[in-house]
């Protein structure tokens, strides 16, 4: 029996549960967690973020970017997206039985996310109910949709941004708008769209802006059967039994990102599951180390700590004597133009005591401190980029034109793709990036996981059904 209120929706043809499996990239959604979510009647959702392929004895096809430049590398990837979510979409619509549904998810900032998305949809015709995409203004994800004849969720963080994009684009393909997804930028992990007029200290009630973004939708026209999905921070659908039933709001379904990590059939390694049952509340940052440029949430562990602190190892400076950039920096740079405040000076001296004797340049005139060995990482990643990005900060990659943001590569950052694909396939979770919404501290606390219980997807499904 279901939580009070919450009645299936149709979707698709047919009748599904308003429950949706957040994507999540890379390789943290794949074919046994959102087939297994479609079938227990459900949304399932392949993430399309260059997914893992198999080789004919079905192991992991490991992704090699071996070519010369760039862009030939970038080529690369773009093939092992195609290839990737393709193989996970036909397998998911295996898994799922002819139950639920399969949706896809692409981020838009992602490199030659157009050329992905339509290679994979061209591979999958009746395969995919629908493409859920964020991570930028997807303005040609109706055109796309309406070609391949799929439903399309745009994911927003605000009813402004669903505004835009519905008057430049959506409203010429209305019909295929399945959903809007609402994606709390406070509380969802992963990439969030937190706009500059927003403060990432001040976490904002997401029912306001939900209201906000009905009242739009009705502005325009969009009948009130067109649900809104709520995703960041959903855990108990009793702690949203108010948004159920709603006049105000309309129709609501819920997206979960975070819960679904720890099933049976996730396919994040155990050392990933373990940890997060043991996360505390204040365990996950907003942060902007990312190289998209956006706002995103992860773990705060030491490779997170690393980049904190390597932000912190940063000074000023000018290339000539001007206001408090007084003297000149002696320390970490070669040559003599680099004057910085004599404050500052210190505190480089202190910093290259310590070991972190390289400083390098950032696109924002400062200088950030670094071990010799952490210059080498961040310069060997550098130079292996492989266009993972539609315009990357970390190595000023451009996935069109000239193929350059024609900006500083940023020693601030990371490379994603590498330490997303390093922890999704076994690496140290300790060292690399480690998504997660703000809820995820309620593994510890919430006793359904208690003795270290790990639910098969159709248990946790059948659990939220309940309310909790």
């Amino acid at each position: 029996m279901a939580f009070k209120g919450l009645q299936p929706i149709s979707y698709g043809g047919r009748e599904v549960w308003p429950l949706i499996e957040g994507g999540k990239g890379v390789s943290a959604t794949n074919h046994m967690s959102s087939g297994a979510w479609a079938a227990a009647g459900g949304i399932g959702t392949v993430s399309a973020v260059n997914a893992d392929s198999y080789d004919a004895e079905g192991k992991i096809v490991p992704q090699v970017y071996d070519a010369l430049t760039r862009k030939e590398r970038h080529e690369q990837l773009v093939r092992y997206a195609i290839d990737g979510a393709t193989e996970q979409v036909r397998r998911a619509y295996e898994v799922a039985s002819g139950k639920g549904a399969i949706n896809i998810n692409v981020l838009w900032e992602m490199g030659g996310a157009q050329q992905v998305l339509e290679g994979v949809l061209e591979k999958t015709r009746g395969l995919v109910t629908g493409v859920t995409c964020g991570a930028g203004m997807p303005y040609k994800l109706a055109e796309i949709a309406a070609r391949f004849n799929v439903n399309y969720l745009p994911i927003i963080s605000s009813a402004r941004a669903f505004r835009a994009l519905w008057k430049r684009s959506y409203h010429k393909v209305a019909d295929l708008m399945a959903a809007v997804v609402y994606e709390d930028p406070w509380l969802a992990g992963g990439h969030n769209g937190l706009s500059n007029a927003e403060d990432p200290e001040k976490p904002e009630d997401p029912y306001p802006r939900v209201k906000a973004l009905r009242e739009t939708m009705r502005s325009e026209g969009i009948p009130e059967s067109v649900p809104i999905i709520m995703a960041g921070g959903v855990w108990y659908l009793r702690e949203w039994d108010n948004w159920i039933d709603n006049p105000e709001l309309g129709q609501i379904a819920f997206q979960y990102g975070t819960r679904p990590l720890l099933t049976e059939e996730s396919p994040i390694p155990d050392g990933w599951k373990e940890a997060l049952r043991h996360l505390e509340e204040g365990d996950i940052l907003l942060h902007r180390f990312s190289p998209t440029g956006f706002y995103s949430s992860a773990v705060r562990n030491p490779f997170l700590r690393n980049l904190e602190a390597r932000s912190h190892r940063q000074i000023p400076y000018s290339k000539v004597e001007a206001g408090v950039h007084t003297v000149q920096l002696d320390v970490g740079v070669k040559g003599k133009n680099f004057w910085v405040a004599p404050t500052d000076l210190a505190r480089a001296r202190a910093w290259v005591a310590e070991g972190h004797t390289e400083a390098l340049k950032t696109p924002d005139d400062t200088v950030v401190f670094v071990s010799p060995e952490e210059r080498a990482t961040i310069r060997e990643d550098q130079a292996a980029c492989m266009g993972c990005l539609s315009h990357c900060g970390f190595s000023s990659w451009k996935d069109h034109d000239d193929y350059t943001t024609g900006r500083l590569a940023d020693p601030r950052s990371f490379c994603i793709q590498k330490t997303l694909q390093d922890i999704a396939h076994g690496a140290p979770v300790e060292e690399n990036l480690m998504f997660a919404g703000h809820s995820a501290f309620r593994f510890k606390q919430d006793p359904f996981y208690s003795n270290n219980f790990t639910p098969t997807v159709k248990q946790l499904v059948d659990r939220i059904l309940t309310g909790d």
